[in-house]
């Protein structure tokens, strides 16, 4: 049913959750992947820069450290996954990459690391619900 499971990933408890339901819809089908996606938008990234320093490889391994719980979920459900970093706003950004990369199936949490952002601009989830060609599955 889903071979191409895009599953948005920022490090909140919410992507954890939407992991476990990315993980059974990839084990419906033998030969299914998972990709997960990280966002960097331009207030997470001048955060890490201030914080941590300007080596962008160093940053890149800081991002991918957040997602390590997701993934550890995929690996132990024996799911196979790969991981994207984009940049730009999350909403925008993974529409335009599911849309362009033609994924079956979007999971995403209904809330992420940023709860102000969320209330002023719009969810994230939201906007993606309404932009993506693709179902999109907004785990509570």
């Amino acid at each position: 049913m889903y071979k191409k499971i895009l599953l948005a990933a920022d490090g909140s408890d919410h992507a954890r959750k939407s992991a476990e339901h990315a993980a059974y819809l990839a084990t419906m089908e033998t030969d299914s992947v998972v990709t997960v996606v990280y966002v960097v938008d331009a207030a997470s990234s001048k955060h890490d820069v201030l914080a941590e320093g300007t080596s962008s490889t160093y940053l890149n391994e800081l991002r991918h450290e957040r997602i390590r719980p997701v993934e550890g979920i995929l690996e132990e459900k024996g799911v196979s996954f790969d991981y994207k970093i984009l940049k730009g706003e999350p909403g925008p950004e993974l529409i335009r990459y599911a849309n362009e990369e033609a994924y079956d199936v979007i999971v995403m949490g209904s809330r992420g690391l940023n709860a102000l952002q969320e209330m002023v601009l719009g969810s994230v989830s939201h906007k993606v619900s309404h932009g993506a060609h693709c179902p999109v599955m907004i785990v509570k």
